[in-house]
């Protein structure tokens, strides 16, 4: 299985590890890594996650983010990489933006 980070993805993970950093000087590089981790995990595993808002979501394991992805040709393709935290509404407003 191929993993491709679509360019919206990419800047969700620029702007989690943007608000990670301004807390603590290195979180952000940690964050980065552990999500740059859990996307490694897809190669094995994806399409086993659970169908929200239209996408399949794979929860990282150390952030409170959500991994949204479908597959399509043994391709993984990574919509979005958002936080939890988030009113459930934002949510399917902006995977709905993406989708």
């Amino acid at each position: 299985m191929t993993v491709v980070i679509l360019e919206d993805a990419a800047e969700d993970i620029e702007l989690g590890e943007q608000f990670y950093e301004s807390r603590e000087p290195g979180i952000g590089d940690y964050f980065i890594r552990s999500i740059l981790s859990d996307l490694g995990s897809l190669v094995l595993y994806a399409g086993i996650h659970s169908v929200h808002f239209g996408f399949q979501r794979l929860l990282s394991k150390r952030f409170p983010f959500g991994i949204y992805y479908l597959v399509e040709d043994q391709t993984a393709y990574i919509y979005a990489v958002l936080d939890m935290r988030q009113d459930p509404l934002w949510l399917r407003r902006e995977l709905k933006n993406r989708g």
